[in-house]
């Protein structure tokens, strides 16, 4: 039976997702997220991916949820290695997203000068979407990114931990509108 995988970096994001749902936890990073998303998809029958999470706004109207319809891994540049001779891919398309640009990469954005470089691609970043959409792409599955806001990817960023949970519980909502969980009364 094929059935939706629900990816989180961290146990905090998927704190309120149902007990009954098939959840992974990769671990914060692009490098853990695909090297446990990879290993999952080896062994299991999924339809579809989810991946849920929180994410920096880069600019300051963004608040709430979003969808994705593009992710692009930020701290690797595909021109930069087509042009000595190693095509890479560094931005992919999803399916069913609301219009904006999520950017992923392995810094943890705090820096003023690093957020304006990446507001002027993207909407939001976190750490994880690119590799996995990289890896669904690779296993020909489709995936959806849904992201809470938690910070404005400046020194708010560092209160994460005090946010996290108002961002799992609309994460989870997102999940039980989706129909990918049961409500829980």
């Amino acid at each position: 039976m094929q059935r939706t995988l629900i990816v989180s970096a961290t146990r905090a994001e998927a704190a309120h997702v149902s007990a009954g749902a098939d959840v992974l936890v990769t671990g914060i990073g692009k490098v853990r997220a695909a090297t446990v998303l990879t290993q999952r998809l080896e062994r299991g029958d999924y339809a579809s991916v989810v991946n849920i999470g929180t994410a920096g706004a880069l600019h300051e109207r963004h608040s709430g949820l979003f969808v994705p319809s593009v992710v692009i891994e930020h701290d690797i540049s595909a021109a930069a290695l087509s042009a000595i001779g190693y095509e890479t891919v560094d931005r992919w398309e999803l399916a069913g997203g609301d219009g904006t640009v999520l950017a992923s990469g392995d810094t943890f954005v705090t820096d003023p000068d690093h957020r304006a470089t990446l507001a002027a691609r993207a909407d939001l970043v976190d750490m994880e979407g690119a590799a996995i959409a990289q890896v669904c792409a690779r296993y020909r599955i489709p995936v959806t990114l849904v992201k809470a806001v938690s910070d404005q990817a400046d020194g708010s960023a560092m209160d994460w931990p005090q946010v996290v949970d108002a961002a799992a519980r609309e994460l989870a909502d997102w999940l039980r509108g989706a129909g990918l969980q049961p409500d829980i009364n």
